[in-house]
Protein backbone atom coordinates (compact mmCIF):
# COMPACT_ATOMS: atom_id res chain seq x y z
CA UNK A 1 0.00 0.00 0.00
CA UNK A 2 1.31 3.01 -1.00
CA UNK A 3 1.62 5.69 1.60
CA UNK A 4 -0.31 8.61 1.08
CA UNK A 5 0.49 12.49 2.45
CA UNK A 6 -0.93 15.93 1.65
CA UNK A 7 1.27 18.85 2.59
CA UNK A 8 0.38 22.07 2.05
CA UNK A 9 2.26 25.29 2.99
CA UNK A 10 1.24 28.65 2.55
CA UNK A 11 2.85 31.78 4.49
CA UNK A 12 0.20 34.00 6.39
CA UNK A 13 0.68 38.39 6.81
CA UNK A 14 -0.26 37.51 10.54
CA UNK A 15 2.05 36.84 13.52
CA UNK A 16 1.97 33.25 14.91
CA UNK A 17 -0.52 34.11 17.89
CA UNK A 18 -3.38 35.36 15.85
CA UNK A 19 -2.49 32.20 13.46
CA UNK A 20 -2.20 29.99 16.51
CA UNK A 21 -5.52 31.23 18.11
CA UNK A 22 -7.49 30.67 15.22
CA UNK A 23 -6.66 27.31 15.06
CA UNK A 24 -7.17 26.44 18.28
CA UNK A 25 -9.69 28.25 19.58
CA UNK A 26 -13.22 26.91 19.45
CA UNK A 27 -15.13 30.38 18.70
CA UNK A 28 -12.38 31.27 15.88
CA UNK A 29 -12.25 27.90 14.01
CA UNK A 30 -15.88 27.74 13.52
CA UNK A 31 -15.40 31.20 11.45
CA UNK A 32 -13.07 29.57 8.93
CA UNK A 33 -13.03 26.02 9.72
CA UNK A 34 -15.27 24.08 11.10
CA UNK A 35 -18.07 24.08 13.51
CA UNK A 36 -17.38 22.53 16.72
CA UNK A 37 -19.05 21.77 19.79
CA UNK A 38 -16.22 21.68 21.75
CA UNK A 39 -12.22 22.07 20.74
CA UNK A 40 -8.98 21.76 23.47
CA UNK A 41 -5.30 21.50 23.19
CA UNK A 42 -5.39 18.85 25.60
CA UNK A 43 -3.37 15.87 24.69
CA UNK A 44 -6.36 13.28 24.60
CA UNK A 45 -8.98 15.49 24.45
CA UNK A 46 -11.76 14.14 21.39
CA UNK A 47 -13.87 16.06 19.09
CA UNK A 48 -16.02 15.55 16.36
CA UNK A 49 -17.89 17.57 13.51
CA UNK A 50 -19.92 16.45 10.47
CA UNK A 51 -18.39 17.43 6.63
CA UNK A 52 -18.38 16.38 2.96
CA UNK A 53 -19.37 17.74 -0.60
CA UNK A 54 -22.14 20.33 -1.05
CA UNK A 55 -24.14 17.89 -2.72
CA UNK A 56 -22.88 14.45 -0.99
CA UNK A 57 -23.06 12.27 1.87
CA UNK A 58 -22.13 13.97 5.11
CA UNK A 59 -19.04 12.77 7.10
CA UNK A 60 -18.99 12.28 10.84
CA UNK A 61 -15.62 13.11 11.45
CA UNK A 62 -13.79 11.66 14.57
CA UNK A 63 -10.58 13.50 15.92
CA UNK A 64 -8.60 12.78 18.97
CA UNK A 65 -5.54 15.31 20.04
CA UNK A 66 -2.33 13.29 20.18
CA UNK A 67 0.49 15.97 20.05
CA UNK A 68 0.61 20.11 20.98
CA UNK A 69 3.28 22.36 21.73
CA UNK A 70 1.72 25.38 22.50
CA UNK A 71 2.00 28.39 19.90
CA UNK A 72 4.18 26.02 17.31
CA UNK A 73 1.84 22.74 16.61
CA UNK A 74 -1.29 20.36 16.82
CA UNK A 75 -1.93 17.30 15.50
CA UNK A 76 -4.62 15.10 16.08
CA UNK A 77 -6.31 11.73 14.51
CA UNK A 78 -8.87 11.72 12.10
CA UNK A 79 -11.56 9.47 11.36
CA UNK A 80 -15.07 8.63 9.92
CA UNK A 81 -17.81 7.34 11.92
CA UNK A 82 -18.61 4.47 10.15
CA UNK A 83 -15.24 3.61 7.59
CA UNK A 84 -12.11 1.88 8.28
CA UNK A 85 -9.05 3.99 8.31
CA UNK A 86 -7.25 5.97 10.49
CA UNK A 87 -4.97 9.54 9.41
CA UNK A 88 -3.86 12.09 11.45
CA UNK A 89 -3.29 16.17 10.70
CA UNK A 90 -0.66 18.67 11.85
CA UNK A 91 -0.51 22.02 12.02
CA UNK A 92 2.76 23.65 12.63
CA UNK A 93 3.57 27.05 12.68
CA UNK A 94 6.93 28.55 11.67
CA UNK A 95 7.30 32.64 12.47
CA UNK A 96 9.05 34.54 10.00
CA UNK A 97 8.81 38.34 11.41
CA UNK A 98 5.55 39.40 11.44
CA UNK A 99 4.59 36.50 9.67
CA UNK A 100 3.70 32.97 10.13
CA UNK A 101 4.54 30.10 7.75
CA UNK A 102 1.65 27.45 7.99
CA UNK A 103 2.58 23.76 7.28
CA UNK A 104 -0.42 21.46 7.37
CA UNK A 105 0.39 17.93 6.98
CA UNK A 106 -2.38 14.88 6.60
CA UNK A 107 -0.73 11.61 6.62
CA UNK A 108 -2.24 7.73 6.30
CA UNK A 109 -5.25 8.60 3.66
CA UNK A 110 -4.27 5.06 2.22
CA UNK A 111 -6.30 3.55 5.08
CA UNK A 112 -9.26 4.83 3.93
CA UNK A 113 -11.61 2.62 2.00
CA UNK A 114 -10.56 2.79 -1.71
CA UNK A 115 -14.08 2.26 -2.40
CA UNK A 116 -14.90 5.67 -1.35
CA UNK A 117 -13.89 8.49 -4.05
CA UNK A 118 -14.92 11.01 -1.40
CA UNK A 119 -12.26 9.88 0.79
CA UNK A 120 -9.55 9.66 -1.98
CA UNK A 121 -6.01 11.79 -1.69
CA UNK A 122 -6.65 14.59 -4.15
CA UNK A 123 -9.81 15.24 -2.81
CA UNK A 124 -7.96 16.10 0.46
CA UNK A 125 -5.67 18.21 -1.38
CA UNK A 126 -8.08 20.44 -2.81
CA UNK A 127 -10.09 20.54 0.24
CA UNK A 128 -6.94 21.43 2.27
CA UNK A 129 -5.34 23.94 -0.31
CA UNK A 130 -8.77 25.81 0.20
CA UNK A 131 -9.18 25.64 3.93
CA UNK A 132 -5.32 26.91 4.16
CA UNK A 133 -4.95 29.08 1.69
CA UNK A 134 -8.09 30.84 1.05
CA UNK A 135 -10.45 30.53 4.44
CA UNK A 136 -7.85 30.54 7.13
CA UNK A 137 -5.52 33.60 4.80
CA UNK A 138 -8.61 35.13 4.64
CA UNK A 139 -9.93 34.92 8.21
CA UNK A 140 -6.35 35.65 9.76
CA UNK A 141 -4.87 38.36 7.34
Amino acid sequence: MKKESVIIERTLNAPISKVWKAITDRDEMEKWYFNLKEFKTEIGFQFQFDGGPPDGEVYTHLCKVVDVINGKKISYSWRFKGYEGISFVTFELFAEGNKTKVKLTHEGLETFPANKPELAAHNFVEGWTHIIGTSLKNYVE
